[in-house]
């Protein structure tokens, strides 16, 4: 293993191998090492899996997804887990993007106390710990979204509303995304629970990942707040948009019909004809500038009767 991106850790009564990246070289040494299906090496190797869990005859094959934020784009991406998993053995394959698995698997390599506390027996116990790290990890992830959609809230009542079609765009495919990454945690978490009494003391297992399955269900919960949230927010910033849209087409429709007599009246008096009104009257000017302004007084006065403005 010297030349690949395995590490391992190993007691009397457990190992966890943990390959950082996946890639064929590392999965080929895998397969032969651990007599591992083929098809599951495959699934390793290909982009993102939708989450599952495989009964193969000497192990269990768990893929889940989760979330990882991307500081630069500003979104949240998935990053894939594949366990394989039997009585004393415990393999983890990533591409080293979630650390609270990098920094778990650093914690039990190099401090004593901590191996000594997860690698008892079965790999339940190490496999809850890890499960419950990398949820409780999805907080901050979420936390960050509820900040964001609190921002864009006040944004909207200060009177950005054209600023924030953008961040609700942005907060909104996040929360699609986070809510397309854990959608089946529990689903898988709970299979793991009913098929790996192949491997494990059934017990064991009710008591680690009832606290897991709690966990995924409180944060589908709350995914599901940030959605109808993030929802609500975009129907009012897009109502806020129509009404400003329409205040706008309003009051250039009020100008335009103001402007209209003014318009017809200097038309008339354009046209060069031979007799027209008032064409030898002296004061013709001041009377035509009157009857338009007591027009457009009219008109201005009959709008605010009608509360256009």
């Amino acid at each position: 293993m010297a030349n690949l991106n395995i590490q391992k850790i190993k007691t009397k009564n457990l190992t966890w191998i943990d390959v950082s990246a996946c890639q064929p070289k590392e999965m080929k040494y895998i397969e032969q090492k651990f007599k591992l299906h083929p098809l599951h090496i495959n699934d390793c190797l290909s982009p993102v899996q939708r989450p599952k869990l495989d009964v193969a005859s000497n192990y269990l094959f768990m893929v889940l997804l989760f979330p990882v934020y991307n500081r630069r784009t500003r979104k949240i991406i998935s990053s894939e887990i594949d366990f394989f998993i039997n009585s004393n053995t415990l393999i983890t394959i990533h591409r080293g993007e979630l650390s609270p698995l990098i920094n778990f698997f650093n914690l039990c390599q190099t401090t004593p106390e901590q191996k000594e506390k997860y690698f008892i027996g079965s790999p339940a116990l190490l496999i809850y710990e890890l499960l419950n790290r990398l949820l409780a990890a999805c907080n901050p992830i979420l936390g960050n979204i509820n900040l964001n959609i609190n921002s864009i809230e006040e944004n909207i009542f200060k009177g950005y509303e054209k600023r924030m079609v953008k961040e609700i765009l942005i907060a909104k495919t996040n929360v699609v995304n986070f809510r397309r990454i854990t959608q089946t945690h529990r689903l898988v978490v709970s299979k793991l629970l009913e098929k790996s009494s192949l491997f494990f003391s059934p017990g064991q297992l009710r008591i680690y990942f009832k606290e897991v399955i709690e966990t995924a269900e409180d944060i589908w919960q709350n995914l599901e707040t940030l959605k109808q949230t993030v929802e609500a927010i975009e129907q009012t910033n897009n109502s806020l948009i129509s009404f400003q849209l329409n205040d706008i087409i309003k009051i250039l429709t009020i100008i335009s019909i103001i402007v209209l007599p003014i318009s017809l009246i200097g038309t008339f008096f354009g046209m060069n004809l031979k007799f027209m009104p008032l064409a030898n009257q002296p004061n013709a000017f001041w009377i035509l500038f009157s009857v338009t302004g007591l027009m457009i007084l009219f008109l201005i006065n009959y709008f605010k009767r009608k509360k256009w403005f």
